[in-house]
């Protein structure tokens, strides 16, 4: 099947799914498992080593959530795509809230950028960038968008243009702008 096939057989079934066509979710998810299991791969690898979420457990999480969803109104594959992305990031952020009830020191790595080496060396860096990423979102969606797909889902630039439909260069310099922001940011005083 050719990406544009697939792009087009993903956007008719969340039309469906969205019309309350059960089988059309169930299809969905056989379409995007694959996917959407790379990418939480790519995810978790930027996770501490020793985290008790697994891809495949964080792909169901997302999937229990997805149903969960209630007939949203889906645009197409950008939106869906970039909607799993957000719940990945609510779902690692919920993950690392309860764990640091649990604990005092989180061992959190989420390597963003070499500009922001530091991030991940607190515990509070996952819920700082979660904040950080809902006032982005606020100023810049698409900057946000971005930086939730390549952090959260692990996509490359090619695959994150791919999604949302830009340019690799767009893509890359909107990275770029969306790492400058954060870090002055998150680290206002350096």
């Amino acid at each position: 099947m050719s990406a544009a096939s697939a792009a087009g057989d993903i956007t008719q079934l969340l039309r469906q799914w969205s019309d309350g066509r059960d089988e059309a979710f169930r299809e969905l998810l056989s379409i995007t498992y694959g996917r959407l299991r790379l990418m939480a791969g790519a995810s978790m690898r930027r996770e501490r080593p020793d985290h008790t979420l697994q891809p495949t457990a964080l792909v169901a999480e997302l999937y229990l959530r997805l149903a969960g969803a209630k007939l949203a109104d889906w645009k197409d594959r950008e939106h869906f795509y970039s909607f799993c992305a957000r719940v990945m990031r609510w779902i690692l952020t919920d993950h690392a809230r309860a764990r640091s009830r649990e604990k005092r020191r989180a061992e959190l790595v989420l390597p963003l950028t070499p500009d922001i080496r530091w991030l991940g060396e607190r515990e509070e860096d996952v819920f700082d960038l979660d904040r950080a990423l809902s006032r982005l979102e606020e100023i810049d969606s698409r900057k946000a968008r971005i930086v939730e797909l390549r952090v959260y889902l692990g996509c490359t630039a090619e695959e994150t243009a791919g999604i949302l439909n830009l340019s690799k260069s767009t893509v890359d310099r909107d990275m770029r702008l969306a790492c400058a922001w954060l870090c002055r940011e998150l680290r206002p005083e350096k």
